[in-house]
């Protein structure tokens, strides 16, 4: 019986992932035309491009598409065989953790976590990076980011998703703003102007539809990145700023001359989770950092 050979197994999975002959050599320390041979030898073993021009790019075949899971998990399995039983050291991992996180969790839970990390974890880093425009399960499935933290949304259907809390959204306003004057009413909500929290220069969300269902609509006069910015943006303006209550209520306890109210419009929940691509299931370290995070969250429930 002929066996084929593996080693082309790791090269299509290192391809598929880099997307880029020169890229896939540097991973695999081997030359361009090394790299380029590997490939030919991968088309004939399959019978399939694998890869095709498109302008100055390599894009998959629907072939190689297909088999992009297969091969991953095949190299996942392959690597726990390989890989010694012993205990990871957790004090000796020299890592970068790329988490896109919202401000929600970053506001909330970056100082315990880096402080645990420093603890059981001292040689790695943590590098936060914000929401942003590009599809969020391509850049879990390409390995861009190791874990993504936001409100729970759908994505694709093997990355693993796991609660970590539910929060909602209240008001707040400068302490002496006229709003406190008179109970809040969703009528009194659209006479003064608003504040927008987007990264992508939105306006609307939740908020307006729910007004928009009692035929009223709130004028945002502001729009800004960070929800920090926004606070104190309330400070001298008579501004209205919705915001997740776990955030709210950490900035009023940290002496921001601030008052929260009740929205008087009815709005769901918010679920954040955090999830992360199947490669990563095994992975010791990974596995520490999802459940301390998880294990964070836990306390303030």
């Amino acid at each position: 019986m002929k066996y084929p050979d593996l080693n082309l197994l790791l090269a299509l999975d290192i391809l598929l992932e880099e997307g880029s002959v020169a890229a896939a050599a540097r991973r695999m320390n081997l030359s361009a035309p090394a790299m380029s041979r590997t490939l030919g030898r991968i088309r004939d073993t399959l019978g399939d491009p694998v890869f095709v021009q498109a302008g100055r790019k390599l894009v998959p075949t629907p072939r190689a598409l297909a088999l992009r899971e297969q091969v991953r998990s095949a190299v996942e399995q392959a690597t726990q065989v390989l890989t010694p039983g012993e205990h990871v050291q957790l004090q000796e991992i020299t890592r970068r953790f790329n988490v896109r996180a919202n401000d929600t969790f970053v506001g909330l839970y970056s100082g315990r976590l880096l402080e645990a990390m420093a603890q059981e974890m001292p040689r790695a880093v943590l590098h936060f990076s914000p929401e942003e425009d590009d599809v969020d399960v391509e850049t879990l499935r390409s390995g861009r980011i190791d874990l993504f933290i936001s409100a729970a949304r759908q994505l694709g259907p093997e990355i693993r998703v796991q609660p970590l809390f539910t929060t909602r959204f209240v008001g707040m306003a400068r302490e002496d703003h006229p709003i406190f004057a008179q109970d809040i009413t969703p009528e009194q909500l659209t006479r003064w102007g608003h504040i927008s929290i987007s990264r992508r220069g939105k306006a609307n969300g939740p908020i307006d539809r729910a007004l928009g269902e009692m035929a009223l609509q709130r004028h945002v006069s502001l729009i800004v990145a960070t929800p920090y910015s926004a606070m104190f943006a309330l400070q001298d303006t008579d501004l209205l700023l919705p915001l997740p209550e776990h955030l709210a209520r950490s900035a009023l306890s940290s002496g921001l001359r601030v008052r929260l109210f009740e929205l008087p419009v009815p709005l769901e929940t918010v679920l954040l989770t955090q999830a992360w691509h199947p490669r990563f299931q095994q992975d010791a370290a990974h596995r520490w950092l999802r459940q301390t995070i998880r294990q964070l969250c836990s306390e303030d429930d």
